[in-house]
This record gives C-alpha cells, sequence and structure tokens, in this order.
C-alpha cells in the first residue's frame, strides 16, 4: 500500500513538474524587435487616439477632437475614418471649407465611405453649393445601409435644396382639379 502512495506521489511530482515547464516554455516572451515593439505601440497610439477623438466628437469637444485627430493622421495619413471625423469636428467649429477638404480626402481614399458623403453634402450647404450638397447626398444615400437613422434627415434636405433650386413648382392655386375614376373628384 506504501508502495503504491509512493508511486502516486512520484507520478502526480513529475506531472507537476511537466505541466510547470510546458506553461513556463509556452508563456516565456518570445524576440520581439524594436521595430515590431514601435509598429505595436504606434498601432496601440493609433486606435487610443482615435477613439478619443471619437468621445470628443459625440462630448462636442471640436477643439480636442481636432488635436486627436492631428495625431491619427500623423500616424495613418490614409485612414478615411480620421479624415472624415476630422470634416465633422471642423463643422462643430463652423469651419465648411476647411471640412469639405478633409470629406473629399476621404472619399478619395474610400470611395464607398457614407459618411464622408453625408459630411461633405453638409459642408457643401454650409458654403451653399447646394448642386455640390445634393450629388453628395445622393451618395450618401445610395452607400448608405437601409437602417441608417440618417437616411429619413438625408431625403428631407435634398427635398429642401431641390427646392432652394427651384425644382419644385408649387401648383398653381387655380388648377383644375382632375377628376378621379368615376368622375368624382
Amino acid at each position: 500500500m506504501k508502495n503504491r502512495t509512493t508511486l502516486a506521489a512520484v507520478i502526480l511530482i513529475a506531472a507537476l513538474l511537466l505541466v510547470a515547464t510546458l506553461v513556463k516554455w509556452f508563456a516565456e516572451p518570445r524576440f520581439v524587435s524594436r521595430l515590431e515593439h514601435q509598429q505595436r505601440m504606434q498601432q496601440q497610439e493609433l486606435r487610443q487616439r482615435f477613439e478619443q477623438a471619437v468621445v470628443m466628437l459625440h462630448a462636442k469637444q471640436y477643439d480636442h477632437a481636432i488635436t486627436a485627430l492631428h495625431r491619427v493622421l500623423e500616424i495613418a495619413p490614409r485612414m478615411p475614418e480620421a479624415h472624415a471625423n476630422m470634416g465633422y469636428a471642423l463643422l462643430g467649429l463652423q469651419e465648411p471649407g476647411a471640412a469639405r477638404g478633409f470629406f473629399e480626402a476621404a472619399v478619395e481614399l474610400n470611395p464607398r465611405q457614407a459618411n464622408a458623403y453625408y459630411g461633405l453634402a453638409l459642408a457643401s450647404e454650409a458654403v451653399k453649393d447646394y448642386e455640390m450638397a445634393l450629388g453628395a447626398m445622393r451618395t450618401y444615400l445610395h452607400f448608405a445601409p437601409a437602417q441608417d437613422p440618417y437616411r429619413a434627415r438625408a431625403r428631407s434636405a435634398l427635398w429642401e435644396w431641390e427646392e432652394k433650386l427651384g425644382r419644385h413648382a408649387a401648383a398653381p392655386a387655380s388648377a383644375p382639379r382632375r377628376a378621379g375614376p368615376r368622375g368624382r373628384p
């Protein structure tokens, strides 16, 4: 009986040593080059700064959002989402001309960036370029998902801009009423 207990203890100790060795072997950090470390840190900063900018935009802290987005664009100058968000921050500061440039850059980087078209339409409206606003908003509606909550606003804006351009003729007050299917008005 004593031999069995001793044998069980030896097997248990051997198994624990094996598990400890495997854990240590797999847990040891592998060598990471300076370049790889720098790239990881840069990606981490990029995510952090972008998320900060989004929070600042929602809080209407446009200056802070711009500061964070400047850093994002230094790290990732070809990130269309950062260009679009910079445009929205500039719109928040009532700088539609500058905003327009960032929205155009976002669209150039990603022609399917729906929110950039929406922002471009708003910036164009602010400088009274209704033709550009119409085109950008129509493109937004083309790319935006059906459940996008801004679609109704977009359609309303289209109607308003078309009306400003005189594309909705008002019905004359003395126009005769058309008869219904059975001759009734």
